[in-house]
């Protein structure tokens, strides 16, 4: 058999592509030759064994010094269903960010258009010399797509008894196979949308006919993957909710939220139409054993589970049932409580499962299911498990300071993990969680709603993945965010960078072990922070404040560069921190004297240096971590409050500089222009300078970023079919819109945060499709907490966005917030999402009393105590009729 692979595809000069498949296809991509101004092509022989096989193949387009894959999981052909000697297959290129794949993804093909399928099959010729393949995702139940066109064979336009595809339940591919004997070519035709319960054309599909220029030939036949039809393709809507985990409240939950109360948030999703549930992280983050294990995004694995969301009574056996009652006292207090106590919850839950583990191992060891869950998670499961050991054992997550097992190794702990309960105990406790979220997940889509997970930006410093695999992450950084609205300083999340070169030449089988797991349970993802994957904010180890780190990769400059632009090159001058007496009055005021006594040394000409002892943020916070644990003495809360201002005013002073000096190489301190130092140099140099800084931000480091990220995100989003959106805020580099668009990312749009620098406000209802609208974020305030922040920021809100006239309301009124859930709902956007607070906030009875209460998190403070819960049950939200009528009119109305 003779194969001949025809793309559509038209190409610039000096580009070319490639066909690359399986075996019986040559183990090389094979280039395909330019056959003309719209098609390449490429002709394989196969012997008749060969043809027998199916095989996975993809084209690969090379040009501008880049190279990408047209998008699907792979297409696939087993030539010897033609019956042939000669096959060719015409081909379309299909776009990674093309909006029908969008709809190929799990949570449209499993739940959201998964009611949608229905098996349409007509009569296949005896004889067919072509057969047409197209894709089209949105079809109603009853419809299918039909094919018209010149010539008798398809009916000379004929709209009464068009052509009819075959439609298959379980996909959005429409086929038929047709007898063109006697056709002219080149042919012209359309595909329609077909009624087959009316018995007619809904509408044919847009823009031009299609053109099939081909010949009869004996024992020759034609495949015609048309790639989409042209139908409208961003007409799908809906809406969702968003709240942690760990913020629900339900009757039965244990003072925090559990994974079971998913279902009752399910059920009141179903009953007010929402389409989706969206969660942060939900990984294993008890590094400490304190309340600052509550911050979800320092997971000490990226697979594991936290303990927090198991329900006690779903993994409890009949037997040890009775142990639950002299726990029910304490239960009922903590989820009495406004806020979840962590420190509690946790000691009690951990306990009550140790206490059951011993009579329920076995059983639970020998059941089927947690064989099957070991052995799919063991990679991750053991080392996991192994790390909590050691943990608890040594008294600390900080691997580096254990006696021993500090250096991973798969061999010992094998050996120790053989036969060691309190290994097996993790075992036991996260096939549990596993059970439990997998149910919650599955009721949800029985409940016709997706369920959006969060991928954490990184990993803790001190957890199991970076034991287990130092070698993927650069530990001596600190991954963090540059300086913005939000955080004056910066952030520095204290996470190990990833080191994505190692990871790429592993065949990126960390992030496919990662994605994988997120496919046990949710239908779509959020990537936390984005823009990491062009570059990442880093800050050395010797930082505290993110306001010391530089984007990693980056376009360093040269020393020469300076003397370029005429710039005096003084080291000194602008890499270290430029102090005098002025600069120290005006960050310590009365405490000059002692700072420059106790801190500093001097070098002349009213100019001073940091002693060495605390030349760094880090040296600097130890030393007051010190003097406020007050060693024999106690210390008072004055003398705390007064340390803290001299650490805040020393960081300051260390971070006074102009330029951080890495590897021989310089980058500019963020915000620059707002330091002393800056500010102290003459009016000449600085705007030499403030060009440079313009340049090195904003100019050279584009195409840099965007082939960086073009490296990871292209292979990562091929390992998974969830649906990905990506959280695109702060300091946007231009390549970043772009990037995500091609690749079918959905972005974050936030009114509050223009990503327009000439905008006060974004507008939903400029929104594009692949999109998320949302009022704010976990990171943020509540609609209700933002209308009170800025007062002159409200007043233009409500007389510009909301177009009321007059002084606006001190409060944001049920009405305000209504009137923006509404602005939301109205957005072209695929998806619009609410914090549930928001929801709540249009009804002046159910919204929360207490509207800072209402706030999960205050990024600016570096140990935030995450454990915000609604302050109602979610059976008490199901009962409320005339709230959930009125949302259910909303979403309804909107066509959401």
């Amino acid at each position: 058999m003779n194969l001949t692979f025809r793309l559509r595809f038209h190409t610039q000069p000096g580009q070319s592509l490639t066909l690359a498949g399986e075996h019986p296809l040559p183990g090389h991509p094979v280039p395909l030759q330019f056959h003309d101004h719209e098609h390449w092509q490429v002709a394989i022989p196969l012997t008749a064994k060969a043809a027998e096989s199916a095989f996975a193949y993809d084209y690969i387009f090379s040009g501008d010094g880049a190279s990408k894959t047209d998008w699907g999981l792979h297409r696939c052909l087993r030539p010897a269903d033609f019956k042939c000697a000669e096959l060719l297959i015409v081909d379309s290129w299909n776009n990674a960010g093309a909006l029908g794949n969008s709809f190929a993804t799990a949570p449209f093909q499993n739940v959201l258009l998964a009611e949608n399928f229905s098996e349409i099959k007509f009569p296949a010729p005896k004889f067919s010399t072509h057969t047409f393949r197209v894709k089209a995702p949105l079809l109603q139940k009853n419809q299918t797509l039909c094919l018209l066109g010149e010539g008798a064979a398809l009916g000379d336009w004929q709209t009464t008894k068009p052509i009819l595809l075959n439609r298959l339940a379980s996909t959005d591919g429409l086929s038929v196979q047709l007898d063109l004997r006697g056709q002219k070519f080149p042919l012209h035709y359309k595909y329609g949308v077909f009624d087959v319960v009316q018995n007619s054309l809904v509408h044919f599909e847009a823009d031009a006919n299609r053109v099939l220029a081909d010949e009869i030939a004996r024992d020759k036949h034609t495949l015609v993957n048309d790639g989409f039809a042209n139908l409208p393709d961003n007409t799908w809507r809906g809406a969702g909710v968003a709240v942690p985990v760990f913020s629900l409240r339900s009757e039965n939950s244990f003072g925090v939220g559990e994974f079971l109360d998913l279902k009752p948030l399910a059920d009141w999703g179903k009953q007010v139409g929402l389409k989706l549930i969206q969660l942060l992280p939900v990984n294993d983050t008890s590094a400490t054993g304190t309340w600052r294990d509550s911050y979800p995004y320092a997971a000490i694995s990226a697979f594991a589970l936290h303990p927090q969301y198991l329900n006690l009574a779903a993994a409890t056996d009949t037997k040890n049932k009775k142990h639950l009652k002299p726990l029910e006292a304490a239960r009922k207090k903590l989820n009495r409580l406004k806020t979840v106590d962590y420190e509690a919850m946790m000691k009690i839950k951990m306990d009550f499962l140790r206490k059951v583990f011993s009579s329920q191992k076995a059983a639970t060891f020998r059941a089927k299911e947690y064989k099957k869950f070991f052995a799919d998670n063991k990679i991750w499961l053991v080392p996991y498990a192994a790390f909590c050991f050691l943990r608890d054992k040594f008294g600390t997550a900080d691997f580096s300071q254990w006696p021993e097992h500090k250096i991973f190794s798969a061999e010992k702990i094998t050996v120790l993990a053989k036969g060691n309960e309190e290994i097996a105990f993790h075992y036991f406790v996260q096939f549990h969680l596993h059970t439990q979220l997998q149910a919650a997940t599955a009721h949800a889509r029985k409940c016709g709603l997706v369920v959006k997970g969060d991928i954490a930006i990184g990993v803790f410093r001190h957890g199991a993945d970076a034991w287990q695999s130092p070698e993927l992450f650069n530990m001596a950084m600190q991954a963090g965010a540059p300086p913005d609205p939000f955080a004056a300083k910066g952030q520095n999340w204290g996470f190990p960078t990833y080191n994505w070169p190692r990871m790429a030449a592993a065949g990126f089988a960390w992030w496919k072990q990662r994605f994988a797991q997120m496919g046990n349970y949710f239908d779509a993802f959020r990537i936390d922070h984005i823009l990491g994957f062009f570059r990442i904010w880093s800050s050395p180890a010797h930082a505290v404040e993110g306001i010391l780190g530089h984007f990693v990769p980056a376009i360093a400059v040269e020393e020469d560069e300076f003397s370029a632009r005429g710039i005096w090159f003084d080291r000194e001058r602008l890499t270290q921190p430029f102090i005098t007496d002025g600069v120290l009055r005006e960050l310590f005021g009365s405490e000059t004297d002692l700072v420059r006594q106790e801190f500093l040394t001097a070098t002349g000409n009213d100019r001073y240096q940091l002693k060495p002892q605390f030349a760094t943020q880090r040296q600097v916070e130890n030393c007051f971590t010190e003097r406020n644990a007050g060693g024999r003495r106690s210390v008072n809360e004055a003398e705390i409050a007064r340390n803290e201002k001299l650490q805040l005013g020393l960081f300051d002073l260390i971070s006074n500089v102009i330029l951080l000096e890495v590897d021989g190489k310089f980058h500019f301190r963020f915000a620059m222009e707002q330091t002393a130092s800056f500010k102290n140099l003459p009016p000449d140099q600085q705007a030499k300078l403030r060009d440079l800084y313009v340049d090195y931000f904003f100019r050279r480091q584009d195409d840099f970023w965007k082939r960086e990220a073009l490296q990871n995100l292209p292979a990562l989003k091929r390992v998974t079919n969830m649906l990905i959106c990506g959280e695109d805020l702060g300091l946007v580099p231009a390549c970043v819109p772009e990037v995500m668009r091609d690749l079918g990312f959905l972005s974050l749009e936030i009114q509050r945060m223009p990503k327009n620098p000439g905008q006060e406000f974004s507008r939903p209802a400029d929104a594009p499709y692949l999109s998320v609208v949302t009022p704010g974020t976990h990171d943020m305030s509540t609609l209700r907490g933002w209308w009170t922040e800025d007062r002159a920021f409200s007043q233009k809100f409500f007389n510009g966005e909301l177009g009321q006239p007059g002084e606006a309301p001190r409060a944001a009124t049920p009405k305000i917030v209504g009137a923006i859930v509404r602005q939301h709902l109205a957005s072209p956007a695929m998806w619009s999402i609410f914090q549930l607070q928001d929801l709540l906030g249009m009804d002046g009875m159910l919204r929360r009393k207490d509207v800072d209460a209402e706030r999960i998190n205050v990024p600016a403070i570096p140990n935030f105590y995450w454990r915000y819960r609604l302050h109602l049950t979610l059976e008490k939200l199901a009962r409320e009729k005339k709230f959930n009528a009125r949302l259910k009119r909303l979403l309804n109305e909107s066509g959401r």
